[in-house]
């Protein structure tokens, strides 16, 4: 059976292809066009999975979409009804592209994808629950998902047994832990449903002083980690904008404008709702474990990309083990409706899933005719040379560009279409966020570590491979390590094994080999404002556009000083503001 799954519209569409029970192809839109968290239909992804199968669309079973549009709508017009006269605006600026696509979305990917059959639809929250549960590595666990909203579900919970997923109680809107979190995120000057992540960065930096009165004024928390908002504070329900002067008279200060200096204040608040945040996702699961006796536990939604509160929940012990699903967010949606689908339908069991190899690839042949065609010198030498020569230019603090193999599903760079540098130079970090990805200093970067020495650095004792967790440095080696421990100690790891990628691995054991650390710097391909980088141009036009000092695309690498000025200038482009 061939299943295509799709996920768009509300946020990071996607699109994943399921071949007898195999994940063999996932890509996001974003990759394709080049606008950052695109949300229309996934022709381009859509495409690139069948071409990668081999493929035409009516060869397909079925396609299935990964959310219920119709049940969506009614929570959408039950909330503008609900505020007639502040949500008039709001409604008439949505209502056209609700009755024009969004409500259509069969006859949509029937025109737009030329498929001829039915499409089928998932409910939101069992979408996340199936990715996670199907792309881990367990034959029984408990499932946690929870983000900003679905339908009406904001956090479900269920068990995954055999081939079934089954979810068991969740909480509605309005009341929901992702859209608190975006609240403070939009309060704090930050683009919601994308800069979440830098508010989780930003806390480490602050005190959780204003917790208290979170707690007291805006959430109500309940023992068993549901949580209730007070209403008053938030506009979202009825409007475009987040909060609005109710919250800014809580906490005595107006929203921060967009771009401008971030104070102490603003540094508490992130720490603040990052504290509410970890409390709400522990009562979460602890109260999941008594529900269900299982000792593993699967998460994936948009809140389950917090490592900061993942990092926290392996800690505390509650579960013996814990998988996230790599791309937890909505795109991570096309692949759970697509498992859950097949299973469904075919009661098949589970099999396991790939991590690696599902995204787009180009070939030496396709590399080597771009830079042949656009006249760029590069180096041809063994795969060994080429990985010594790259260590030997990070030890030496030159920043390198690695392209290589199928790209990553998911937001995390694993090694593919990653940037790597020393990580025992503290002003690295500086030098990458100013003159690399153009983005505000705070922002940590990641160490990714040989998996046999993860826990001789790190308060780690599993394989973490996707950054999903955030792990204690060791006292000891903080000083070694620096521009990869986050002022408060901790470091949002990727373990490194051979077998998951060759490449990267063999890379960082030449450094190893060379300066005695197993670690590097890794943060993913892109400047700021753009998505991760997918074809050949786009990687050269990102590494002349950055302080990036060597590129690796292939086998074939790329030594900036002997690039002319007249070839960078021209794949130069602005920097993108996210």
């Amino acid at each position: 059976m061939r299943v295509l799954g799709i996920s768009c519209f509300y946020h990071d569409a996607a699109a994943a292809l399921v071949v007898d029970g195999q994940l063999v192809a996932a890509a996001a839109e974003e990759r394709f066009t080049r606008i950052k968290h695109d949300q229309e239909l996934p022709r381009q992804a859509a495409a690139f999975c069948l071409a990668k199968a081999g493929l035409a669309v009516n060869d397909l079973d079925h396609v299935v979409f990964y959310d219920k549009p119709l049940t969506k709508f009614d929570r959408i017009l039950t909330g503008y009804i609900a505020t007639p006269g502040r949500s008039y605006r709001t409604l008439l600026k949505a209502l056209p592209i609700w009755l024009r696509r969004k409500l259509w979305t069969d006859m949509v990917i029937h025109k737009e994808l030329n498929w001829d059959g039915q499409t089928l639809y998932v409910p939101h929250h069992l979408s996340h629950a199936a990715g996670a549960y199907f792309g881990s590595p367990f034959e029984q666990s408990a499932i946690l998902t929870i983000d900003g909203v679905g339908e009406w579900a904001t956090a479900a919970y269920g068990v995954g047994e055999g081939n079934r997923v089954h979810l068991l109680s969740e909480m509605r809107y309005p009341h929901s832990v992702g859209l608190l979190y975006s609240a403070i995120t939009y309060y704090l000057g930050f683009q919601v449903n994308s800069a979440e992540y830098k508010v989780m960065g930003l806390a480490p930096y602050g005190r959780p002083d204003y917790a208290e009165l979170i707690e007291k004024e805006l959430v109500t928390i309940h023992d068993d980690g549901s949580i209730h908002l007070n209403m008053d504070y938030f506009d979202f329900h009825f409007g475009i904008r987040m909060t609005g002067r109710k919250m800014e008279t809580l906490f005595g200060q107006p929203r921060r404008d967009p771009e401008s200096k971030l104070e102490s204040f603003h540094n508490n608040i992130a720490a603040s709702i990052q504290a509410v945040t970890e409390k709400i996702v522990l009562r979460m699961a602890r109260h999941v474990r008594r529900e269900t006796g299982y000792s593993q536990l699967c998460m994936s939604g948009g809140v389950a990309l917090n490592c900061k509160a993942n990092g926290l929940l392996l800690k505390e012990g509650i579960f013996d083990q814990v998988y996230v699903q790599p791309a937890s967010g909505d795109a991570g949606g096309a692949v759970g409706a697509a498992l859950y689908v097949y299973h469904k339908l075919t009661g098949d069991e589970k099999r396991p899933q790939p991590a690696f190899g599902i995204g787009p690839e180009f070939a030496d042949e396709k590399i080597l005719e771009f830079l042949q065609n656009n006249e760029v010198a590069f180096i041809d030498a063994t795969p060994s040379e080429q990985l010594n020569r790259l260590a030997e230019e990070i030890a030496d603090g030159h920043i390198v560009a690695v392209y290589q193999g199928a790209m990553e599903f998911g937001p995390r760079a694993l090694g593919f279409r990653s940037i790597v540098a020393d990580p025992r130079d503290n002003r690295m970090k500086e030098k990458i966020n100013a003159a690399v990805k153009y983005r505000e200093p705070f922002r940590p970067f990641a160490p990714a570590v040989l998996l046999e020495y993860a826990s001789e650095y790190f308060d780690c004792r599993e394989a973490s491979p996707f950054m999903l967790f955030n792990y204690r440095v060791h006292d000891a080696k903080q000083q070694i390590i620096p521009a990869v421990t986050h002022v408060d100690g901790s470091s949002r790891i990727q373990t490194v094994a051979r077998d998951e990628n060759p490449l990267f691995y063999d890379l960082i054991a030449c450094f190893h080999k060379l300066t005695g650390l197993p670690v590097v710097l890794n943060t993913s391909f892109n400047l700021r404002g753009h998505p991760i980088v997918n074809t050949p141009q786009e990687a050269f036009a990102t590494f002349c556009s950055g302080g990036i000092d060597f590129l690796l695309m292939g086998r074939y690498l790329i030594d900036k000083r002997q690039v002319p000025s007249e070839i960078q200038r021209r794949f130069l482009f602005k920097k993108g503001l996210d």
